[in-house]
Order: structure tokens, then sequence, then C-alpha cells
């Protein structure tokens, strides 16, 4: 059921970092080399494997140990390099787009026409998920912190990039109309950012928390929640089983 991968290039998470900084250890069960993502060519096959060939360029979610040489990954999170990318870039796709499909488009299963806030939009996760919202037919709002990041997401299609340095993005999009009226946000702020969420987020509207930088703990006013039935949930990838995995990619 797995796949060893000649790696030429391997991509850099923040688990990485904070696993780096002993901060998030490794599950039992995986290499202690680092390394959650590559891209590279299939050198063999274990049993089982029918969908990969030797030879064949592919991009895949590792257990760890994608820092190497050689790696190994389950032929079932193992993905075809997109047209027009390079193994460099493709090395850079799995964990964001993972995490972006599964958040996003399962968690929260965004419809065409919704209104979606991306929180840290300038980053891996961020950029790719405002693109892929836009590609599934959502208007994308987003919070980043810099004139700079704002700007390059303009770019990539948002209708509102704030600043959150010099900005509360609940004042903002409540002075634009938008106050009960966004379908989803990715937030991987946490914190203070909480209650703004739940306040911002309309009826049925979905919430997923994938981290949270600004702190785990918040005093939060659950009562919006109540009256607009709205669903908070969050996730990390690393921590899920291989067959739940299976099912994103």
């Amino acid at each position: 059921g797995e796949v060893m991968i000649k790696v030429s290039a391997a991509g850099l998470n923040r688990a990485d970092l904070l696993q780096r900084h002993g901060l998030y250890p490794p599950p039992p069960d995986a290499s202690p080399i680092m390394g959650l993502e590559v891209a590279g060519t299939v050198l063999a096959t274990g049993p089982g494997v029918a969908e990969w060939s030797v030879g064949d360029p592919v991009c895949a979610l590792t257990h760890g140990g994608g820092y190497a040489d050689h790696a190994v990954a389950p032929a079932g999170q193992c993905m075809p390099i997109p047209q027009g990318l390079d193994m460099t870039q493709a090395a850079a796709l799995p964990e964001a787009l993972l995490t972006v499909w599964h958040n996003i488009f399962q968690r929260a299963s965004m419809q065409r026409g919704d209104r979606v806030l991306v929180h840290g939009g300038a980053s891996g996760i961020g950029t790719l998920g405002v693109q892929m919202v836009r590609a599934m037919g959502g208007e994308v709002y987003t919070t980043a912190g810099s004139e700079a990041k704002c700007s390059a997401l303009l770019d990539l299609g948002v209708t509102r990039a704030i600043n959150y340095q010099h900005e509360d993005f609940e004042d903002v999009l409540t002075n634009a109309g938008l106050k009960d009226r966004l379908d989803v946000i990715l937030d991987m702020a946490g914190g203070d950012f909480i209650q703004k969420n739940i306040n911002l987020a309309a009826p049925e509207g979905r919430i997923v928390n994938i981290a949270y930088i600004r702190g785990f703990k918040a005093e939060v006013n659950f009562a919006p929640l109540l009256m607009k039935r709205v669903s908070l949930t969050g996730s990390t990838l690393r921590a899920q089983s291989l067959e739940q995995k299976t099912v994103m990619t």
C-alpha cells in the first residue's frame, strides 16, 4: 500500500518549525525525521499498489521523513503533479491543498455564492484558499498583517483585504454591511478573533479553526452562536488517520 519516492523537493510548514522547537512532537508511529510533504519520482511500489508506477512524478503527504533523499508515502496520499508546476512548487502543495479542501469544502461545505473570510490570507494556506474559493464560485474577504500582503491578495481577487495591524476586521466588515452575512470563516488566529468570527457569521454559518496563533483561550459570548445556529469546528491534518487523509486526497 505504499510507494517509495526519490525526493526532489520537500515542503516547509509551521508544523515543522514547531517540531524543531520541541513544541509539536511527532506521533509515536511517525518518522523522527521532519518533513510532511514532498515531490519527486516513484522508485518502487509495494504490494497492493495499482494506481502508481515506477517513474511517475508525484507529490505526496508523508508521515514524517520528507527531509531525506528517499521517502515512503501511502499510495492514497500521493497526487499527480499538476500541469505547469515544477517539483519545487509541487512540494509545497499537499499540506496546504488538503488543509484547504478538508476544512473549507468538506467540513464547512462551502457552496457557490458563499461569502468566505480567510484569516492569514497571505500564508500558504491563505493564498491557496483564496484561489480555490474563487475557483469554486465564492466571494472572498481576508485579513493580513501588512499593506504589501493586502495588495498581493487583492491581485489574487479578494473583494476586501484588511490589514489587522491597523484596522479591526469586525468593524470594517460590519461597516461594509457584512455583519451576519459571512457563510464560511477559516481561522488560524484564534484568541480575540474567536468572538469577532461568531459575531460576523451568517445564520447557518460555518467557522473552522485550524490554528490558534493569537491564543488557545478566549472569553466568548456564545449567544449569537445559538441564535444564528452557527457551526463551530476545527481540525489539524497531521493527527488524522491514513484513511481520513486518503478520503481528502
